[in-house]
């Protein structure tokens, strides 16, 4: 029985590959940024980062919301001190001279500036964000890959000295 060949010992034995190949898309971070682009938040879902979805429109949302309210109130100022200069008093703003409502003109104008900028700031901030986190996903950061913070004593003059170690478990 021992020199008998059975049909499982002719075959032929195929070692699997061990190592995982991942396919490297270059082009997925150009995606990303594109549907960052398109509509604010996109990118985000396209890397399957949903919880930054809610903050992109949170920052975007709230410089929107100090822009339209600055916009409103420089209006209301610029307004009144027209009135006040066709010769009328009966504004919402009678008991403020003119140099107040020029003061409250450019107070209200320039917080609607800084509105304007916020709002492109974090638009732009949503791009590279997306572009950003799309290319990093492509790196290898399993567990068999570690740096660790390591604190050990120095043989010469036995004070400790801090270090990262570099370890790699196969």
């Amino acid at each position: 029985m021992a020199q008998k060949t059975s049909k499982t010992e002719t075959e032929e034995v195929v070692a699997k590959d061990t190592v995982k190949s991942i396919d490297i898309d270059p082009l997925t971070p150009a995606k990303a940024a594109f549907y960052s682009a398109v509509l604010p938040g996109l990118g985000q879902a396209y890397n399957k980062k949903y919880w930054k979805i809610p903050l992109v429109y949170g920052a975007i949302g709230t410089s929107l919301y100090f822009y339209l309210d600055s916009n409103k109130k420089y209006h209301q100022f610029r307004d009144a001190y027209k009135r006040r200069l066709e010769g009328y008093t009966d504004d919402e703003f009678s008991f403020l001279d003119n140099s107040r409502l020029i003061a409250g003109q450019k107070f209200y104008q320039r917080n609607r500036d800084f509105s304007t900028l916020f709002i492109v700031g974090f638009y732009v901030l949503n791009i590279i964000d997306a572009n950003v986190d799309a290319a990093l996903m492509q790196f290898n950061v399993d567990d068999k890959l570690s740096i660790k913070p390591t604190l050990y004593q120095n043989n010469l003059n036995f004070k400790p000295n801090v270090g990262l170690s570099l370890n790699y478990n196969f």
